[in-house]
């Protein structure tokens, strides 16, 4: 059987949600074919005949048809959606002269002549395929990486950023999401008077605060070293954050991709959360 893969490069035995699916479905196959075989009988044992030509179970005498075709019909569609499961768990079944053949979508071959499974084999191949499942599903946890949700980034951010993003314009997003935080640095310094990023330079200037040039200043004792990293280093980090993201998404005219729109709002996040975290300077009165 030939899987399909997703055509961006998932790998379904590292994607815990398909995992999970599978194992659900599975679980529902799995029931659903005990119930189905209580209305049957294997043909096995003392009492089975021409093994190998007659089919691998029998109805039972008396069973309930309408139940057996609803079951078999439930059973048709699991099998569908669990195609990947063989590829995926390595679960498969090599039979002479057939090939490999998939237990779970060529369940039903054990009620026509000549089957090439049996019933036990199926109830084997779904017992270790959940066992299989499990143990990918726990390696998926153990090496799943750690993600951005951009619902989660500074309200300032998101919330100006995500129209424009779900409608795809993910440059425009980032723009608008850069003004933003610029935005909110003018408001607390009353600031409008030179381009952002001489602003953002000003607003973290270790000079002394003017009535027109209010700064911001990292909260703590000015005198001690940290807060005076941390100042020095928003006098930087503010008017290059300005400079490679807010100029670039808002001056050019080049389409940005998914991941690299999310790493600048996340930049802008983190911008903004130090904005936050300042108190305003003023001169002394």
């Amino acid at each position: 059987m030939i899987a399909v893969w997703d055509t961006q490069g998932m790998d379904p035995r590292t994607s815990t949600d398909y995992l999970d699916f599978l194992s659900e479905r599975l679980r529902e196959f799995i029931g659903a074919f005990d119930e189905f075989m209580t209305h049957h009988v294997e043909n096995v044992g003392p009492g089975s005949f021409t093994r190998g030509l007659a089919p691998a179970v029998f109805p039972k005498e008396g069973a309930n048809e309408d139940r057996v075709r609803v079951l078999t019909a439930k059973l048709n569609r699991l099998a569908g959606s669990l195609m990947d499961l063989s590829s995926v768990t390595g679960v498969r079944m090599m039979v002479e002269g057939r090939g490999v053949i998939d237990p779970f979508v060529n369940w039903e071959r054990i009620t026509e002549p000549k089957p090439v499974l049996e019933a036990s084999t199926v109830r084997g191949c779904c017992l270790q395929a959940a066992g299989r499942l499990e143990g990918l599903r726990a390696r998926a946890d153990a090496l799943s990486s750690p993600t951005i949700q951009p619902s989660l980034l500074h309200p300032l951010v998101w919330s100006t950023a995500q129209r424009l993003w779900n409608d795809g314009h993910l440059r425009q997003a980032v723009s608008a999401a850069a003004e933003a935080v610029s935005g909110q640095m003018k408001e607390l310094t009353n600031r409008h008077d030179a381009s952002d990023t001489s602003l953002w330079q000003q607003a973290f200037a270790q000079d002394a605060p003017r009535p027109d040039k209010l700064r911001l200043r990292w909260r703590g004792d000015q005198a001690n070293q940290d807060v005076k990293t941390m100042q020095d280093g928003l006098r930087q980090f503010a008017p290059g954050v300005n400079m490679v993201i807010r100029n670039p998404a808002t001056h050019a005219d080049e389409p940005l991709s998914e991941q690299a729109a999310l790493e600048r709002l996340a930049t802008l996040s983190v911008l903004a959360h130090f904005v936050d975290q300042c108190e305003v300077g003023r001169p002394a009165e």
